[in-house]
């Protein structure tokens, strides 16, 4: 395994954790997909999370801007899938802090903390396991910017965009692996169900 894992390495090291799964599976929004991948089934395993989180750290310490910032760096996540890395990374960086947002339901917004304060020009590094549509991380960056915080920064382990994923151009935007899954808008449009391939619904 190298300092910083190749994507060879990053998918086969998913697979042998059972995080990328091969199949037919539906997600909650109604597309249809050959591959899912659920990140926490591979951070599950101490040694499997440390290997992620400090080769995606080495990404970020590659940046000489965002690199004189650790120091001062808050590591913010959306709660539950980010924390893993958060954390990882916070050790990994030796950066200032780590918190996170999140919601009571689907249908509510993300929020902070009671007490949890963002300082003007507070340096934030947003994180995650996974980016698919993106609309959480969009979501997280507004919310850390109308308190006051300055985003310098996007890390993702896993990069596997939705068609029309959102994009976050000019920030530096950092992944392990990108991952390419076919996607079939609903069931009448899906090969796998027209060829009677058993369809897995998915929760995230």
């Amino acid at each position: 395994m190298h300092l910083v894992p190749t994507q060879a390495e990053v998918i086969e090291l998913l697979r042998q954790t059972g995080g990328l799964r091969k199949g037919h599976f539906e997600y909650p929004n109604g597309l249809h997909t050959n591959e899912y991948l659920q990140v926490a089934l591979t951070m599950r395993h101490y040694q499997s999370a440390k290997i992620l989180s400090v080769g995606l750290s080495r990404l970020i310490r590659a940046n000489t801007e965002l690199r004189a910032m650790i120091p001062d760096l808050s590591i913010v996540a959306p709660a539950t899938g980010g924390l893993p890395v958060a954390y990882g990374m916070c050790e990994a960086l030796r950066s200032h802090q780590v918190y996170w947002a999140e919601r009571d339901d689907h249908c509510e917004s993300l929020r902070f903390r009671q007490f949890l304060k963002i300082e003007p020009g507070e340096k934030v590094l947003l994180v995650d396991d996974i980016l698919r549509t993106g609309n959480k991380l969009l979501e997280l960056k507004k919310l850390v910017e109308d308190r006051g915080g300055e985003v310098v920064g996007i890390a993702v382990l896993i990069h596997q965009p939705e068609p029309d994923a959102a994009t976050f151009a000019p920030l530096p935007f950092y992944s392990l692996a990108h991952l390419d899954a076919t996607y079939y808008k609903d069931a009448k449009s899906c090969e796998l169900c027209e060829q009677g391939v058993p369809v897995e619904k998915t929760w995230v």
